[in-house]
């Protein structure tokens, strides 16, 4: 089973659902065939370099209600399924497009599913800026990847064009923004769901692509069986 997984690592719902998917993943009776692919989509590429926090950001969007309605629960819900600390309101936010490309580096480095999941506890978790080349190269030594070459990878954008990609894909196949799932490439996720419905839906999709032969009801006595030692009549043994 193949899912892939589209996210911003600024995106609170996503570090969420990121959490979640490796919860529901554990759980899974077939977690061994598995492959989790995580995909790149960029929620603000326009934002400064600098960072902006999210508080200014919300109040330069004109929906400074937000912060009290929809991201306040988000840090709430976090804490109740053991992601904490997850600051969603108290924390810098930049254009990720470096992040993205260091991530698709750490992906063919084998590190992809690991890099993913300790971006989001560097930003959500620790406050970590990763917007500048030198933000992102710093997370990447923390991470144990080689800073020199990490360093040639953004210096040069090799992967500019793979990154784009991605979220091209993902608004073709309907996405309205992230997190966006894609299960066996015809079942989607549109937004974060709770761990149980991910599980539910990982095992509706692998049900229908195992289907496992099942014994039909039986309706009446049989009158006789045949079988390999012979023929009998029903509560008889064959001869």
């Amino acid at each position: 089973m193949k899912i892939e997984f589209w996210s911003d690592i600024v995106c609170p719902y996503c570090g969420l659902m990121d959490h979640r998917l490796q919860q529901a993943w554990k759980r899974f009776d077939h977690a061994a065939e598995v492959q989790l692919v995580h995909r790149s989509f960029q929620l603000h590429p326009d934002l400064p370099r600098e960072g902006i926090t999210q508080l200014e950001l919300l109040e330069k969007a004109g929906m400074p209600s937000v912060a009290d309605q929809v991201l306040r629960p988000v840090e709430r819900q976090a804490a109740a399924e053991g992601l904490a600390p997850y600051r969603v309101l108290d924390r810098t936010l930049g254009p990720t497009d470096l992040a993205h490309e260091l991530l698709a580096h750490a992906t063919d480095q084998g590190r992809g599913n690991e890099a993913w999941t300790a971006m989001f506890r560097a930003h959500f978790g620790q406050g970590s800026k990763l917007w500048t080349a030198s933000e992102v190269l710093d997370f990447a030594a923390r991470l144990g990847l080689d800073r020199e070459i990490a360093a040639e990878v953004l210096k040069d954008r090799r992967y500019r064009t793979r990154v784009a990609a991605d979220q091209r894909e993902a608004q073709r196949l309907g996405a309205r923004g992230v997190p966006f799932l894609v299960i066996d490439g015809r079942r989607t996720i549109n937004g974060a769901v709770g761990t149980d419905q991910l599980l539910s839906a990982m095992t509706e999709a692998w049900d229908a692509d195992h289907p496992v032969a099942q014994s039909l009801p039986t309706v009446a006595e049989a009158d006789g069986v045949c079988g390999v030692d012979g023929c009998a009549v029903s509560g008889t043994h064959a001869s």
